[in-house]
């Protein structure tokens, strides 16, 4: 688990301080939450109010299947009150030690009853908070489990449909909220075939009770892509209903303000991108390096000296031996023969065989 948010202070004072560097684990962590120009995919926290119902849970789920590998699902129940000051300071920490910019918390009572309340943070804060109640809910299992699941790491269409999500900063708030909930990865480029399911939002109002309340509907499609009929490669998208479906009711909301959003999307003074040197891109898009290396003297270079090296230089300095032997031999009977013939050793073997054989 990552440090709490109070360790990652005292770590940084200390260090401003001039005192002794933080521990390895947590200067890892300290250098992994630093700000970037270009941030990575949010991670989503999905835990359980002090009394969750059966449904409820089953909607974490299936928030924990859409989000997925980007969300993680706590067991354990918390008493915790997200319009607070100490709930939110309890979802602060708890995201912390998570590593979690998105959190999602299920909770049913006589009060509020199958209530989701929808956050996120920035720098460990709470930012937004959205609660939600859930009118209908219809799981993926309900539809029979003949479309495909998402495949993990797919990156989801998202359609906002109407004019009425920009008629005020409380709807434009809250489609901002949905989008960074649901994004998933943030990508450069889109493949096609990478986009496999589809989300719709859409807007509406509901005075049936007398009072006016904001109605939320979410529809999940599954996108399967069919072979075009006029027969140019661009698939044509053929849209399924596959779930999770949900109904909304807008109950609370708590939205930052103004300020604090252009803060958040100003960077951060003194983070420049970093100039990569040697680095070229050829026009296929492929990266191309280029490695400056100093001489290297092979001659005087140590390498590892293990047992079969020594065998092998037994072997040889065994073979270059025998073969030295072998050559000096060759030498010595050579001279041996250039001196027999220079004295006449072989006239005289001979004429004494034939002597021999006389006498016999």
């Amino acid at each position: 688990m990552a440090p709490t948010q109070r360790q990652a202070k005292e770590s940084r004072a200390k260090q401003l301080a001039g005192g002794k560097a933080p521990k390895a684990r947590v200067a890892r962590y300290l250098k992994s939450t630093e700000s970037r120009l270009k941030e990575g995919a949010k991670s989503t926290l999905l835990l359980k109010g002090q009394k969750c119902s059966s449904a409820m849970g089953q909607v974490l789920h299936e928030l924990r299947a859409i989000q997925a590998p980007h969300s993680k699902l706590l067991s354990k129940k918390n008493m915790i009150n997200a319009f607070d000051m100490e709930g939110q300071q309890s979802l602060e920490f708890l995201t912390t030690k998570n590593d979690c910019a998105l959190a999602a918390m299920a909770s049913h009572n006589k009060k509020r009853p199958n209530n989701l309340v929808l956050m996120r943070t920035f720098d460990r804060q709470v930012l937004d908070v959205a609660e939600l109640g859930v009118l209908r809910f219809k799981s993926m299992a309900d539809y029979g489990g003949s479309v495909p699941k998402k495949r993990i790491g797919s990156k989801p269409l998202m359609l906002f449909v109407g004019d009425i999500w920009q008629q005020d900063n409380e709807r434009r708030n809250l489609q901002n909220l949905l989008t960074d909930f649901y994004r998933g990865d943030v990508v450069d480029k889109l493949v096609v075939s990478g986009v496999d399911h589809l989300i719709v939002f859409m807007l509406g109002t509901d005075d049936s009770n007398g009072t006016e309340r904001v109605l939320l509907h979410q529809r999940t499609y599954f996108c399967k892509l069919k072979k075009n009929p006029d027969g140019s490669a661009t698939p044509v998208p053929l849209l399924e209903p596959c779930g999770p479906d949900m109904d909304y009711a807008v109950r609370r909301t708590e939205w930052a303000s103004t300020e604090l959003y252009r803060a958040c999307r100003v960077a951060p003074s003194g983070i420049k991108k970093k100039k990569v040197k040697n680095h070229t891109t050829n026009i296929f898009g492929e990266v191309i390096g280029r490695l400056h290396l100093e001489k290297q003297d092979v001659d005087n270079m140590g390498g590892r000296k293990s047992k079969a090296l020594r065998r092998a230089d037994k072997i040889s300095a065994a073979e270059e031996k025998e073969a030295v032997e072998q050559e000096l031999g060759q030498e010595s009977e050579e001279m041996g023969r250039e001196f027999k013939q220079t004295f006449g050793f072989e006239e005289k073997a001979e004429t004494k065989g034939r002597f021999g054989k006389m006498k016999r």
